[in-house]
């Protein structure tokens, strides 16, 4: 089976708003965070091809890196329609399934993606995996590619759940510790700061955060 991760990226110098940090280091940031996913999903066996979405060009020569398509996003309206044009393409290049992931879930590990697709049901199936607080979704896997619309920033996780109800009878809400702390505010990057489960990705963004 065929399946692609997608990764939205939105332009690192408009990203991450609420988080009290400079601009360099919020670009700074963004950019760490972005690679460490990149390199996770380009060594993990579940996963056919990356795809980024995205007019950032930090984003676009990391994509390069981990040889992703790069699709551009020119507009940047917003998540759900990035995801559509990653849909557009993977439908168009036969892919069976996608898994839509943020840019800013640094702490994801391969075994984590192992353990969220073991939960598949062919055909046709959807997984959501939350945001540590309950209102987002930091990661959903669709079987077929346009077995539903995304409805991000919109309390995305429970309105996911609903509409793939929608479509289909296998449905499963899966927690992952690791993809469910996504990095939004201070207290995130503080609890982000405390784990101990990537030391030396926590001390390149504990330097970010301290410099001055």
């Amino acid at each position: 089976m065929k399946i692609a991760a997608i990764i939205p990226v939105k332009t690192f110098s408009i990203a991450k708003t609420r988080l009290e940090l400079s601009l360099q280091q919020k670009e700074d940031l963004c950019k760490i965070m972005l690679e460490e996913i990149l390199h996770i999903l380009s060594i993990s066996p579940q996963i056919e091809k990356i795809i980024i979405v995205t007019k950032e060009e930090k984003a676009i020569e990391l994509g390069k890196k981990y040889n992703a398509v790069i699709i551009l996003d020119n507009d940047e309206k917003n998540v759900n329609s990035a995801v559509d044009l990653a849909d557009k393409y993977l439908l168009e290049n036969q892919f069976h399934a996608s898994i839509v992931l943020p840019q800013d879930i640094p702490c994801i590990k391969t075994q984590d993606i192992d353990f969220m697709l073991n939960y598949k049901i062919p055909p046709n199936f959807a997984i959501v995996v939350p945001s540590r607080r309950f209102d987002g979704t930091n990661a959903l896997v669709r079987m077929p590619i346009d077995l539903m619309k995304t409805h991000y920033d919109e309390d995305s996780y429970k309105i996911h759940m609903n509409t793939a109800k929608e479509h289909t009878r296998n449905v499963t809400l899966v927690f992952v510790k690791r993809i469910m702390l996504d990095i939004d505010n201070m207290e995130d990057l503080k609890y982000l700061l405390e784990q101990n489960e990537k030391p030396e990705l926590v001390e390149k963004i504990r330097n970010i955060v301290n410099r001055i």
